[in-house]
């Protein structure tokens, strides 16, 4: 009985050792296949062609940004700042402003802090600017807006945003059946580039899965991204 028990113990470990043997391949395997996924989106994402020149249309969608005490974020103006070249420049003759409620003490939504800056720094007549009040994410922000350009009769349109975010937003405009479209993308002289992208591919993430999920005939997850 003592031969048989001291034989069973050199079993038992090398079972323990091929299991912790899988257990750090497939770790290692799921590391790999990250690497992977974390270098396609971020080539997705900085492979957008922002300096490609935009063509005329009928209006623009400026999606929405944070407010620093109802006032636009300086990432937030850089976007409403290129707008607004849009417009002077006869490129777009009317911009729809999206973007809801913030949860940060906001008294006003997105869409409206950006109409006050437009109107009073850049000197855009309000009748000029469509606003949507409800979108709290990208998919929020091209959904409510297209139905906002419907009701109008807005049938060209161009997205506008940063250059980090434009391939996000041009596949969810895609997804959301925009015809005629285009993103009109500046790029960021006040973001972190590091940490912004490294946010982007966390949402680019989340918008694949959501994708995914619409593709089903399920609603995308709740998000602000």
């Amino acid at each position: 009985m003592a031969a048989t028990g001291r034989r069973s113990r050199p079993r038992k470990r090398a079972k323990k050792t091929r299991s912790w043997l899988l257990l750090f391949r497939l770790a290692a395997w799921l590391v790999v296949a990250g690497v992977f996924w974390c270098g396609y989106l971020l080539w997705l994402i900085n492979g957008f062609p922002s300096d490609k020149p935009v063509a005329k249309a009928e209006a623009g969608i400026v999606l929405g940004a944070a407010l620093w005490n109802d006032v636009p974020s300086p990432a937030l103006k850089e976007r409403l700042d290129y707008a607004a070249e849009l417009v002077q420049g006869g490129i777009v003759d009317k911009l729809i402003l999206t973007g809801g409620l913030d949860a940060n003490g906001a008294t006003i939504t997105e869409a409206e802090g950006m109409r006050e800056y437009l109107t009073k720094a850049k000197g855009i007549s309000a009748d000029k600017l469509l606003l949507e009040n409800k979108a709290t994410s990208t998919y929020e922000n091209l959904l409510f807006s297209k139905a906002v350009a419907d009701a109008s009769g807005l049938e060209s349109l161009v997205v506008i945003t940063h250059d980090y975010h434009a391939a996000r937003a041009k596949e969810v405009a895609k997804r959301l059946d925009y015809g005629q479209f285009q993103v009109a993308a500046t790029k960021s002289k006040v973001l972190n580039p590091v940490l912004n992208e490294t946010r982007e591919v966390l949402a680019f993430t989340k918008w694949k899965l959501d994708s995914l999920l619409l593709a089903l005939g399920i609603g995308p997850s709740e998000s602000k991204l």
